[in-house]
């Protein structure tokens, strides 16, 4: 168990609920993937097919604690409103806060994400920031309130992985306290690994599970990465080295053990 705002979760792993085959797969990828914490953008599914009670309800059903964010808002203005529709909706103060400031890369604006998450937190909102692996901007955001951090691996759908590993690194040694979770860009559950070896406390997966060939069995795949990677992350991974080493030293083995011994 690992606290997460003010709930304890068992699961390393978020999952998105976009774009899935069907409701009833979407339910049975959330049921293997092990998740406790799902997100939902209420202006994305209230323009599609899955919109009304029946898409809510089998959310419910999940157990999972809901996570509804603001994909799709282009300002501040479009974010708290949205945050304010999920909080009536969902009985929740969280919220998954993303002001995209670019269409192709849909790249975060740095600072309508830091406005808006000034006035989320605020209204007592616990907000889980969509930004960049940018360090000022996470310190800006820990400055406002937010608690949790959410940085891309790389653009949103774009399955690339951790595109910036030197600036994620930056970010955990950086913000020791901060709870951070990669966002973004999770194209395979060796992503998710790495991310969980680093140190980081979660990631969100949505598009890499959701357009699998078999999204169950994609989303068992990425639990049971989440678990290996945060397990050798508390095991203490070795260092890489430049040299080799022998794993079966010779240091008090009998001389005709040794190499080259006649």
């Amino acid at each position: 168990m690992w606290t997460l705002a003010d709930r304890s979760i068992q699961s390393r792993l978020f999952l998105g609920t976009a774009r899935y085959p069907s409701p009833e797969i979407l339910q049975q990828s959330i049921k293997a993937s092990g998740t406790n914490v799902v997100t939902v953008s209420l202006r994305r599914e209230s323009a599609q097919e899955n919109t009304g009670n029946r898409f809510w309800d089998y959310l419910r059903q999940t157990g999972c604690h809901i996570l509804p964010n603001t994909a799709g808002c282009l300002s501040v203005r479009e974010a708290i409103l949205t945050a304010h529709m999920s909080r009536e909706l969902f009985q929740t103060n969280w919220i998954k806060l993303e002001v995209i400031g670019n269409d192709d890369t849909l790249q975060p604006d740095p600072f309508g994400t830091v406005e808006a998450a000034r006035i989320l937190c605020s209204e007592g909102y616990e907000v889980f920031p969509y930004t960049t692996d940018d360090l000022v901007v996470a310190e800006k955001l820990l400055a406002v309130g937010c608690r949790i951090i959410m940085p891309w691996g790389s653009p949103i759908g774009s399955g690339q992985g951790l595109r910036n590993i030197e600036a994620l690194r930056t970010l955990r040694e950086r913000l020791p306290e901060a709870t951070l979770v990669v966002d973004a860009g999770i194209g395979r559950p060796s992503h998710a690994a790495q991310a969980l070896e680093m140190g980081y406390d979660a990631v969100l997966v949505n598009t890499a599970v959701a357009l699998a060939h078999d999204p169950v069995q994609m989303a068992q795949a990425f639990g049971a990465a989440v678990q290996a990677g945060r397990l050798g992350y508390e095991a203490g991974m070795m260092h890489p080295s430049s040299r080799a080493q022998a794993s079966s030293p010779t240091v008090g083995l009998p001389f005709w053990h040794q190499e080259g011994a006649h």
